[in-house]
């Protein structure tokens, strides 16, 4: 092996993402057995997705972060374009199912964009970031609010979008990294304790629309009565009837049913909803017990940590490279927490899928080409360290 092409091998990327296919793949095959997916073979298409994502991931090493600097307001204009053909597309396309028009459904195959605008957004809130610190070196307020103002733009166009179709549950992720980002981009302190106390007010006065005031909440806010009564469940369960709290009810029960070392494989009692998707933790409880949960956690830790200093690392060579990489993180700290949160009752249930895990094309092939970003932000610190000793 050449030096060159020993850059491209990352040890430590390539052993996390083949723990976590090793995981989804015996979590899915654990799923399938329930008698509600009648012989569904989840596992090939899901390793088939991981095929597909491994081969976009490749490509995107094929362009250096300068080219990927340059290439990201078109790439992230593609994300846009694709959103705003989503709406305006015929239901024998773009069907609602669920009271949502978020899917592209074609003979075979269905795509969920916002899944991928996730990455292009990211993609490109960093090129604006790394472009604004270059070009004010000595921040002012003035500088500031106008950084502040660039992402909360180049976010909430995507965001109006999909709250079009509507998913609220994805908007909030939108709304999570692009927060995060402003944390990182050393934003006056006094703005974002102004910005955190707007957001607070405003989140707090919907919640108390949303309890007080159910009817209006769907007019004023745009909730259909599915949400709202997510929301109910979540703030008070007992209240709720058992249709209400069925999910999680039942995910609850997998998950303690596990105790510690779980049933092992093809021992599933408890037939949690959607238990492949959304609810892959519940199923992850009962096959390997809380050691098997543990361990799952522990794996998106040691990811997320490797993202934060490989940022850390970069930031010096490339701000770009950098705030691609606390981006991702900051997608898989979302997406980790809400989903895990859900499924054991501390958060309101949203179809935000455990990344890396879950079935769903969509999901794996946008969370690989999130990979294939940061992973060429590696190769390239690699490069430099190896250029400076």
């Amino acid at each position: 092996m050449s030096k060159q092409q020993s850059y491209y091998i990352q040890t430590d990327f390539l052993v996390l993402l083949t723990l976590f296919i090793c995981v989804s793949l015996l979590s899915i095959y654990n799923a399938q057995q329930l008698p509600q997916f009648d012989g569904d073979s989840f596992v090939v298409k899901q390793l088939a997705w991981f095929a597909a994502g491994m081969i976009a991931a490749a490509f995107i090493l094929l362009f250096d972060l300068d080219q990927l600097y340059k290439a990201s307001l078109l790439i992230y204009g593609i994300g846009i374009f694709v959103l705003v053909i989503l709406l305006i597309s015929p239901p024998s396309i773009a069907p609602v199912i669920k009271g949502q028009q978020s899917w592209f459904t074609l003979p075979g195959l269905s795509m969920q964009p916002s899944e991928f605008t996730k990455m292009t957004t990211i993609l490109y809130l960093a090129a604006v970031i790394s472009s604004h610190k270059e070009k004010y070196t000595v921040t002012t307020i003035k500088s500031d609010i106008m950084l502040l103002l660039k992402i909360a733009f180049f976010t909430g166009v995507p965001v109006l979008l999909i709250m079009m179709q509507p998913d609220f549950g994805t908007s909030m992720v939108y709304i999570f990294f692009a927060a995060m980002l402003v944390l990182l981009a050393g934003i006056d302190w006094k703005i974002i304790a102004g910005l955190v106390l707007s957001i607070s007010l405003l989140a707090g006065g919907a919640l108390a629309l949303i309890i007080n005031f159910p009817e209006i909440s769907q007019d004023t806010l745009g909730l259909d009565p599915y949400q709202i009564d997510r929301i109910m469940t979540w703030i008070n369960p007992d209240e709720q009837g058992e249709d209400d709290t069925y999910h999680v009810d039942k995910s609850m029960l997998a998950l303690g049913s596990g105790q510690l070392l779980g049933k092992g494989m093809d021992n599933l009692e408890v037939g949690t909803p959607e238990a492949h998707t959304d609810f892959i933790f519940s199923v992850i409880g009962e096959s390997f017990g809380f050691l098997g949960t543990a361990g799952v956690i522990f794996l998106y830790f040691l990811l997320m940590y490797k993202l934060v200093t490989l940022g850390l690392n970069i930031s010096g060579y490339s701000s770009f490279g950098a705030y691609v990489s606390f981006g991702f993180m900051s997608i898989l700290l979302i997406h980790t927490f809400q989903n895990i949160a859900m499924t054991i009752g501390i958060m309101p249930i949203t179809g935000i899928p455990l990344l890396l895990i879950s079935y769903g094309g969509s999901s794996i092939l946008a969370t690989m080409i999130g990979l294939g970003l940061v992973y060429r932000v590696a190769v390239e610190y690699t490069i430099q360290q190896d250029y400076l000793f």
